[in-house]
């Protein structure tokens, strides 16, 4: 395996228990071709690295100030970061005494991340292993597979969390390294799809319809905001959609949070958390009650 090859990643969960099966260490890679309105992840969506600004931790002391070279930080009252000049060095990061300031999108070479990635390999047992999340991982395709061939070389079970909106070429060569896919299904209706989340549907579908063809796994994972896409209708859409494949193992329904607006704030963006979306009961029962009436399998998260 090549060790020049390097993915992206903000972040890496270990203990994860919602992932896939069992024990897993979740790695989140950064890029997306995708814009929904409701991200519970917006720190991943552009590919390059990005300076995390979080103000309540500022304490005004202007370390930043003096260490950047590139003018990116001002106090003039408040501490204003000017991300037009940030090149996201990260030298003001290293150099912030209170963490207010911090780099998300490091590089780790393929051997690098399975490291990380065999420090658990006593918790998994039988089921647990290494779930690729992001973002969308096959913004990293190339890379994302090699770790793939390495995981599945060195016995570790693999799932991929997509979104579905890639090249199938590159979801083909997963496949056979990819022991369960959790393709996200964010909305059976395509004019929704795309005001929401600003692309049609209809090449995730193709994309899940091919993937089942050629023997893929799937989970799907279909997050419900209220007031967009919890109606009937939809669940039944994808309670047939589920039906409709041989190798899919059930659905998973993924409330909305509106945390993920707060995230928005650090990587300079408005906060896009509406509470208004966040389901109620009702809806969360009735979503089930009818995958359950269609003996769909509904996974908890």
């Amino acid at each position: 395996m090549s060790t020049e090859t390097k993915l992206t990643v903000t972040e890496i969960q270990r203990f994860c228990m919602h992932d896939g099966p069992g024990v897993r260490t979740t790695v989140f890679l950064k890029g997306c071709p995708l814009r929904c309105a409701w991200c519970h992840n917006p720190e991943t969506q552009k590919s390059r690295r990005e300076l995390l600004f979080y103000p309540q931790k500022c304490i005004g002391c202007r370390v930043c100030e003096r260490v950047c070279t590139c003018g990116a930080h001002s106090f003039q009252d408040v501490h204003t970061l000017d991300r037009e000049k940030c090149g996201a060095c990260g030298l003001c990061a290293q150099a912030c005494p209170t963490r207010a300031l911090e780099i998300c999108g490091r590089e780790y070479t393929c051997d690098a991340l399975l490291a990380v990635i065999e420090r658990d390999r006593a918790f998994y047992g039988a089921h647990g292993g290494v779930t690729l999340s992001g973002g969308e991982p096959f913004m990293q395709g190339a890379a994302v597979i090699e770790l793939l061939k390495a995981c599945k070389a060195r016995g570790l079970s693999t799932a991929v969390e997509s979104c579905g909106y890639a090249d199938m070429a590159q979801i083909a060569q997963a496949i056979p390294y990819t022991d369960l896919f959790l393709w996200d299904v964010k909305d059976t209706d395509d004019e929704r799809h795309g005001r929401y989340v600003g692309a049609s549907n209809q090449v995730i579908l193709d994309n899940l319809k091919t993937a089942d063809a050629m023997g893929a796994k799937t989970r799907l994972r279909c997050i419900l905001v209220s007031g967009v896409n919890t109606e009937e209708v939809h669940y039944r859409n994808v309670g047939r959609l589920a039906l409709s494949l041989k190798h899919c193992e059930g659905v998973e329904w993924i409330p909305y949070h509106a945390y993920a607006g707060t995230k928005s704030v650090f990587i300079g963006q408005t906060d896009n958390g509406n509470k208004d979306w966040i389901p109620t009961g009702e809806q969360l029962v009735c979503a089930k009650r009818i995958l359950q009436e269609m003996n769909v399998k509904i996974f908890e998260n």
